[in-house]
């Protein structure tokens, strides 16, 4: 696989706690989205993991096609 898998075409609104670590799902194929389950093994792609530094509400990218991963940057407007 070289391309994600899209979950859904808007971002997942996600409330982050300070300084937990998080790891975003990059391939799409995960069942805990936005979150890796693991899913990615066999496909080339990898999770994005990061320290929140602060509690606050995020949005995470749900297409998958994000340039600012983790996090949303309107891309999903562009998609098909």
């Amino acid at each position: 696989m070289s391309k994600p898998n899209i979950p859904q075409k808007a971002p997942y609104p996600v409330d982050l706690e300070a300084g937990n670590k998080y790891a975003w799902c990059a391939c799409g194929e995960s069942s805990t989205q936005p979150f890796c389950d693991g899913s990615h093994k066999g496909t080339g792609l990898m999770p994005s993991v990061f320290k929140a530094e602060e509690a606050k509400t995020v949005y995470l990218c749900g297409c998958k096609h994000t340039g600012n991963g983790p996090f949303c940057d309107g891309s999903h407007a562009k998609l098909d």
